[in-house]
């Protein structure tokens, strides 16, 4: 299967997905407060280096918040696996789940078979991170076919305040045509 990615500039896909809680969430759409959005996609509860990146977007949060970034993880994982997995991070974030292979194309992301031996129920989608801005447009994309390839959160976290404050002006990067 291919997929298109999607340009930077470009207006994320409306996915609307459940999350833990109860809830159902348009992934793209900042909570109330906020102007942006940080969609950071996980590969699920089979990943530990998924875990440990969790933990590290737990730990930003705060400067990302105080940006007025709202900040949602999405997994093609079960709400059950979901919940076991955000035991051991307790996020502050919203924890969305069930992304669909559909959905995992349109976001242009990579998708993997599970393997044997490995504690996954279905394909599922490889890191993906994305930052919109109070438009929806897409300000930072960041896809890998890997999970140890992944930005560092501290610099994104500078990275959006700089597209915010000095930069805010400047066009977005790698939209040339």
């Amino acid at each position: 299967m291919t997929s298109g990615k999607l340009a930077a500039g470009s207006v994320f896909p409306a996915i609307d997905l459940p999350v833990l809680g109860g809830r159902r969430r348009e992934i793209a759409k900042p909570a109330e407060g906020f102007e942006w959005m940080l969609v950071v996609v996980y590969r699920g509860k089979h990943c530990p280096l998924c875990t440990t990146y969790l933990q590290e977007l737990n730990a930003a949060l705060p400067e990302l918040n105080a940006q007025g970034v709202d900040v949602i993880a999405v997994s093609a994982d079960s709400e059950a696996r979901a919940t076991a997995q955000m035991a051991k991070i307790s996020p502050g974030f919203d924890v969305a789940y069930g992304l669909t292979i559909p959905q995992m194309a349109r976001l242009g992301l990579y998708i993997s078979d599970p393997r044997n031996g490995m504690d996954v129920e279905a394909p599922f989608a490889e890191p993906g991170l994305f930052v919109l801005d109070e438009t929806g447009a897409l300000q930072i994309v960041d896809i890998s076919n890997v999970p140890f390839s992944r930005p560092d959160l501290e610099w994104i976290a500078k990275g959006i305040g700089f597209r915010r404050g000095p930069m805010k002006e400047a066009p977005i990067n790698g939209t040339y045509a």
